[in-house]
C-alpha cells in the first residue's frame, strides 16, 4: 500500500496516476501532467507558454486563478466582459485575440455563472487561436452530465483540458488535478514543474478515485437534483434573482433590491450560519450584486433557502 511506502520519494512525474488517466480516458502517458491540485499547472502554463509583458485572454468575470497567476509572473491580462445574462459573446472574444496574444483561459462550465460553452465554440475558438494555446478548464464538468472536451484534442494540438479530482471526486484537499494536451506541451511543462509535487498518498488517492465510478454518480446525482430543488425554492423571491443555466454545483444568485449589497447580504446570511461568496471579493467585474452558492445535501440548502427568504423585502 502507499502507507508502506511513505519512507520513499514517489515516482517524479506520478507515473501509476498518469497511467490510470490514460487507461480511464484514452490518452497515452505522454500526453498527461499531474499537479497539485489545476492552480499548480495553471501556474506551470503561465510560465512556460507567455513570457513577461505578452498577453493572457480571459473573460470577465473567470476564475481568479488566472489573473493572479498571470499577474504574479508579469504577464499582460486581456478581459472580455461577458454580456449582460452572462452571455459567452464568442465573437467579441475571438475579436481580442491579437499578436501579444499568448494564452487563451476557458472554463466549461464557466466561473462563476456555471453556464456550460458549448463544445463548438470551443473548436471556434482554439481555429481562431491558431497556434497559440487554449486552456479548457474542465474542474466542474461532471456537474453538467456531458463528456466534455477531451475528443476536441484528437483535432487540435493546440488544446490543454485540465481537470481536478477537488469537486466531483471530493478530493479537494489532498491537492490533485491533471492536465492532457499535445505532448510537446507537456514535455515543456515537465522541465519546470517541481521534482517531486506530487506525493505517495495523492497518486494513491486519485487512482482509487478513478476507480470510484459509484460515488461520483451518487455526487452528480445529488447535486443536480438539489440544483433544480434550490431554483424552484427561490423562484418568488422579489429581492433576489437566480442567474439561469447553471451546469455546475454552483450558481449566482443577483441581487435585486438597490437597498442591499453582496456584502451586506453576505454578512447576514453568515448570522443566520450560511457561507456562500461575496462576489465583490472573489470574482473581478461583478460589483457588489451578486452571490456565489455553492450546491450541497439538503439540509444545508434548506438552511440556505429559509436564511434568503429571510432577507427578501428586508
Amino acid at each position: 500500500t502507499s502507507l508502506s511506502r511513505m519512507d520513499i520519494y514517489p515516482n517524479w512525474t506520478a507515473e501509476p496516476l498518469r497511467e490510470k488517466i490514460t487507461e480511464k480516458y484514452g490518452f497515452s502517458s505522454d500526453q498527461v501532467i499531474c499537479g497539485a491540485g489545476e492552480t499548480e499547472i495553471i501556474s506551470w502554463i503561465v510560465r512556460t507558454f507567455a513570457a513577461p509583458g505578452e498577453g493572457v485572454l480571459m473573460y470577465e468575470p473567470c476564475f481568479p486563478m488566472y489573473h493572479l497567476s498571470a499577474e504574479a509572473e508579469n504577464r499582460r491580462c486581456v478581459y472580455v466582459p461577458m454580456g449582460s445574462e452572462f452571455e459567452f459573446r464568442i465573437d467579441d472574444y475571438i475579436s481580442a485575440i491579437d499578436d501579444s496574444i499568448r494564452i487563451l483561459f476557458l472554463t466549461n462550465p464557466h466561473s462563476p455563472t456555471g453556464k456550460l460553452m458549448p463544445l463548438e465554440d470551443v473548436s471556434r475558438i482554439c481555429r481562431a487561436a491558431d497556434q497559440r494555446l487554449v486552456v479548457l478548464d474542465e474542474a466542474y464538468i461532471h456537474f453538467s452530465r456531458t463528456e466534455g472536451g477531451f475528443g476536441l484534442l484528437k483535432e487540435f494540438n493546440n488544446l490543454v483540458v485540465l481537470r481536478t479530482f477537488s469537486k466531483a471526486f471530493g478530493l479537494a484537499g489532498i491537492r490533485l488535478g491533471f492536465g492532457v494536451g499535445h505532448p510537446d506541451m507537456i514535455r515543456a511543462m515537465l522541465a519546470l514543474k517541481p521534482t517531486w509535487n506530487i506525493g505517495q498518498l495523492q497518486i494513491a488517492g486519485g487512482i482509487a478515485a478513478l476507480e470510484d465510478d459509484v460515488h461520483v454518480k451518487r455526487t452528480v446525482d445529488m447535486i443536480c437534483e438539489m440544483r433544480d430543488y434550490v431554483f424552484q425554492s427561490l423562484a418568488h423571491l422579489n429581492s433576489f434573482r437566480i442567474v439561469p443555466g447553471s451546469r455546475s454545483n454552483f450558481f449566482l444568485v443577483e441581487i435585486i433590491d438597490p437597498a442591499q449589497d453582496s456584502t451586506g447580504v453576505f454578512q447576514a446570511l453568515l448570522e443566520r450560519g450560511v457561507i456562500v461568496k461575496d462576489c465583490s471579493l472573489s470574482f473581478r467585474g461583478l460589483g457588489k450584486r451578486f452571490l456565489r452558492v455553492d450546491v450541497s445535501l439538503k439540509q444545508h440548502m434548506d438552511r440556505f433557502v429559509d436564511a434568503l427568504a429571510e432577507l427578501d423585502g428586508s
